[in-house]
């Protein structure tokens, strides 16, 4: 483990000032109304007077959190001092009221739980250091709780020792819950950040071909206006050579600009039939031809039961999606790659199938998770699998896709199995 990762202080490590806020506001009113049924209505003597102090100094440490501290998001070292605070507070208040035999010494791991969640990881063990040595020190040092009964809360030793244990099980097991959590959470909050930025491109990609089209529209007839007068102006020049040579400079770099802005309307003509629709087959000899052009390995494509003549939409999130499995296919593989195409009126599949090392084991069920990576020899060492596959198959789902992975397909490697039931796309 890398000890400078543990007390990393950027990208995501925050406590919302509001949240932190409202969770202290919450256990300050919480001790006041316990503090207050023990004593009036149990009729439990210990130090009340001590008891208010401690939670108004807990209240007036909210109020300066809510009021005087400007920012919304808490960084890692300003919130550890809030949490601290509340352990040390709590801490005092269950030292004036029973030590570990106080039912509401359980509370004294929220604040861990807490960091775990939000926090790095390193003040999460700092944190969790001191919550286990101030458990230690209440369950030996506090002030009993006397009741009518003078031996009421006289409990053997290893009844102490067996509260500490749970409550020490429960802070590590929760702390490590909320490790891993949060982590899983950042890491598909990052993905689906990465995911939404690819939709974003396709859509500024295709929008931005319509503008190019439009604007070589708009420019055709001014253009065409120039030609016109240049040649109008060359015809009354006459026998000038240096104004003619002019002229015929203007005239035909006008051509040449009318002829360039005319491929770009006759090609983006062709790419708006494109984009509305495409039969399946179409669409995967097209990025199968793509790969052939940067890839010196085999790409086949071989059509089973072509039945099914109806045209898919085009969108960004299909193309990115075969894409992207084909372009791993390519990848992992040693020589070639055979995609099967099989389409009928119940169904359209794609087998994607490569002659690779296959998906290894030690991921295989995991296929589909962000930032997973490979250990087997077989592949580079760390090889990724994850965000684009994840990304991939986010995207094929959101279009109907069923996705299935299988370690070992028809050549030996890898094979990804893509369907959809047609009437998805004819509805």
């Amino acid at each position: 483990m890398n000890f400078s990762t543990l007390f990393r202080t950027k990208e995501n490590l925050n406590l919302d000032k509001n949240t932190l806020t409202i969770l202290r506001y919450i256990a300050i009113f919480g001790q006041f109304i316990a503090v207050n049924i023990v004593f009036f209505y149990l009729e439990l003597q210990f130090p009340l007077k001590e008891s208010y102090i401690i939670i108004l100094i807990g209240l007036i440490t909210n109020l300066y959190l809510q009021f005087r501290v400007k920012v919304n998001q808490l960084k890692d070292s300003y919130a550890s001092l809030f949490l601290l605070y509340d352990l040390f507070q709590l801490s005092s208040l269950l030292y004036l009221t029973g030590g570990i035999l106080n039912p509401f010494s359980i509370l004294l791991i929220i604040p861990t739980i807490v960091s775990s969640t939000f926090l790095s990881m390193g003040t999460t063990i700092i944190l969790g250091v001191i919550t286990s040595f101030l458990l230690f020190l209440l369950s030996f040092i506090y002030l009993p709780l006397p009741g009518l009964d003078k031996n009421i809360f006289d409990v053997p030793n290893f009844y102490k020792q067996g509260i500490l244990i749970a409550i020490l099980i429960g802070l590590i097991f929760l702390s490590y819950f909320g490790i891993r959590f949060a982590g899983e959470t950042k890491k598909r909050s990052e993905a689906l950040g990465k995911l939404q930025e690819v939709i974003s491109k396709e859509y500024e990609l295709e929008s931005l071909g319509g503008q190019a089209a439009a604007a070589a529209h708009s420019l055709g007839t001014p253009l065409a206006t120039i030609s016109v007068v240049a040649k109008e102006l060359r015809k009354e020049i006459g026998d000038d050579k240096e104004i003619s040579k002019d002229i015929d400079l203007l005239i035909s770099q006008t051509k040449r600009c009318s002829e360039i802005l005319k491929q770009i309307s006759k090609k983006q003509i062709k790419e708006d039939i494109f984009l509305s629709s495409i039969k399946f087959e179409d669409l995967l000899e097209e990025i199968i031809n793509s790969f052939k052009e940067t890839s010196s390995k085999s790409l086949e494509l071989e059509v089973e039961n072509d039945n099914n003549k109806i045209n898919i939409q085009r969108t960004p999130e299909i193309i990115y999606g075969l894409r992207n499995f084909i372009g791993n296919a390519v990848k992992f593989s040693k020589s070639k790659v055979k995609i099967n195409l099989k389409s009928d009126e119940k169904i359209i599949e794609v087998k994607i199938n490569d002659n690779g090392p296959g998906i290894p084991e030690d991921i295989i069920q995991k296929i589909g998770e962000p930032y997973i990576k490979s250990k087997s020899k077989e592949l580079s060492p760390n090889s990724g699998l994850g965000l684009g596959t994840f990304l991939g198959k986010t995207l094929l789902e959101r279009q109907g896709a069923k996705l299935i992975f299988n370690r070992h397909g028809e050549l030996g490697g890898a094979q990804v199995i893509l369907s959809w039931n047609p009437k998805i796309f004819t509805s």
